[in-house]
């Protein structure tokens, strides 16, 4: 199969996002620090490159997160080049297999949220090079924990209030307020 790579800027400018022809990971993987990626063969290598401080999968892309002093015009012909080896070679993203947990559980009202949350938000907020994971549901608040490109970025917070705290607190009327689990 010829891997094919492309690109797409995501709402945090520190953020780029290399979609490729393959599908890399089923659910996604957030790798915040260098440490965080002993357990993938694939973040392990890039975070090997001096300009990446996080790393992201899922379905078929990978978002890497540069430091601030460094330019996108000089990193993404290499990380393109990169990305479209790795996968070529079959360097996997994670050891073994750690799926996310497809079936909702707890009460009737969260799993209504964990199902608003994965059919509505989760593809856009992937659209943008990030993931959402449902944590909670207490006293009306959900909390959600926001990783990849949405980690950081300056309009996740305007996502957050404006985005899914309106549409839940709409189709479900007991949620009061959303908020992000820091990470």
């Amino acid at each position: 199969m010829n891997i094919n790579v492309y690109t797409e800027s995501t709402p945090n400018p520190a953020t780029m996002k290399f979609i490729v022809n393959k599908l890399l990971i089923n659910g996604s993987v957030d790798f915040a620090t260098k440490e965080a990626a002993e357990k993938s063969p694939f973040a392990k290598e890039l975070f090997k490159f001096s300009f990446v401080n996080g790393v992201f999968f899922a379905s078929n892309f990978v978002t890497v997160t540069k430091f601030e002093n460094d330019s996108w015009d000089d990193l993404m012909p290499i990380l393109k080049e990169f990305v479209k080896g790795a996968v070529e070679s079959e360097l996997k993203v994670q050891d073994e297999e750690q799926a996310e947990q497809g079936d909702f559980e707890g009460t009737d009202t969260e799993v209504k949220i964990q199902q608003i949350l994965n059919d509505y938000v989760r593809p856009a907020v992937e659209q943008d090079g990030g993931a959402i994971t449902y944590k909670s549901f207490e006293e009306g608040v959900v909390t959600v924990e926001l990783r990849g490109s949405c980690s950081g970025c300056p309009s996740s917070t305007v996502t957050l209030k404006s985005g899914i705290e309106n549409l839940l607190k709409r189709m479900v009327p007991e949620v009061t307020e959303v908020v992000s689990e820091a990470l």
